[in-house]
């Protein structure tokens, strides 16, 4: 297993940004797929985006395109989450994960196997 921290999350307007921050224990980082869930209060976790271990290949649920970009640097064994032009419904806690390698359904949680434990991001109108 792979420990995970994120860090970066905070109260911003809508219309702003922040960027989330995830880093990765272990020497193995650079092989996996890794990905950014949320869950806001009342609601299920839900895919947000995924990258891929090379960085070139990534995917982002229909509500966060075109705002938010994942991105790693795989020598500080981290993966980042640049959110642009917030809304209040962007509002949930973050979390990071690292993908099961084999599957490709990546906006099923299930597919991951470490999570961190979340950094909070609210979003005020």
């Amino acid at each position: 297993q792979v420990q995970l921290v994120e860090s970066g999350g905070g109260l911003v307007q809508a219309g702003g940004s922040l960027r989330l921050s995830c880093a990765a224990s272990g020497r193995t980082f650079s092989s996996y797929a890794m990905g950014w869930f949320r869950q806001a209060p009342g609601k299920e976790r839900e895919f947000v985006a995924t990258i891929r271990w090379s960085g070139f290949s990534t995917y982002y649920a229909d509500s966060v395109k075109g705002r938010f970009t994942i991105s790693r640097d795989n020598a500080k064994n981290t993966v980042y989450l640049q959110m642009n032009s917030l809304k209040p419904e962007d509002t949930a806690v973050y979390y990071c994960a690292r993908r099961i390698p084999g599957y490709s359904d990546y906006e099923n949680p299930i597919r991951y196997d470490s999570w961190g434990q979340g950094t909070q991001v609210t979003v005020s109108s």
